[in-house]
């Protein structure tokens, strides 16, 4: 079965602690959070701050996934502000290994990200220090985007590189998940499944929480 981790950009940010509450409760394990510079990609959200005025709110692992240029600049502040995971982009710093290197020194956990059109031999020289793999199922940078089939085989490639190597990375995707989607991915390898617009959109978020869960059992 799949862990699931709602993200809050397509939540109600009037209402987002009551938002965070409803997904705690249906029994998602991550709450992930997408920090975006403008540049990069171009929307832009939340900092540091915004991490740490959840923190004390949830207990679930905070998923922070940076969507920003040279992210190693501004990683400490992350790390301070009580991120349990932070994911960085191979796309956007010429220093993965350092970024990658950072986070670990801070007591976090450390997470890849590659975008549709990278392919995975991109990120083979640091799978050996990462806990997370997050393959990003549809381009980075707004929420509610259709998901993207080609990307399934970039999940499967991964599974079989992290079995021949006897690594443990959680394999995570984010874009365009649904219960209809998450299936062929959870097949592929997948372990982590990021759901924005389908569990937030819903009358019921938390049951759209358990339809991603029961449709990976």
């Amino acid at each position: 079965m799949i862990k699931v981790a709602p993200s809050i950009l397509s939540a109600d940010y009037v209402n987002l602690q009551k938002d965070i509450e409803k997904v705690d409760k249906a029994g998602a394990e991550y709450l992930h959070i997408d920090v975006m510079d403008g540049t990069f990609v171009p929307s832009i959200s939340y900092g540091p701050g915004f991490v740490k005025a959840i923190r004390p709110i949830t207990n679930m692992t905070l998923d922070v996934h940076l969507m920003v240029e040279s992210p190693e600049h501004i990683l400490p502040m992350f790390i301070d502000a009580g991120a349990d995971i932070i994911g960085v982009q191979v796309e956007a710093t010429q220093h993965i290994h350092r970024a990658l290197q950072i986070i670990k020194n801070g007591g976090v956990k450390a997470e890849v990200v590659i975008n549709p059109g990278t392919p995975v031999a991109m990120i083979e020289p640091v799978l050996h220090m990462v806990d997370q793999v997050l393959v990003m199922t549809v381009n980075p940078g707004f929420g509610g985007q259709k998901f993207l089939p080609e990307t399934v085989e970039k999940i499967a490639q991964l599974n079989e590189i992290k079995k021949q190597k006897g690594y443990d990375f959680d394999i995570e995707i984010d874009g365009g998940v649904n219960n209809k989607t998450v299936v062929d991915c959870y097949k592929a390898g997948a372990t982590v499944a990021v759901a924005g617009s389908y569990v937030f959109n819903a009358d019921d978020p938390a049951e759209r929480v358990e339809e991603l869960r029961d449709a990976t059992k």
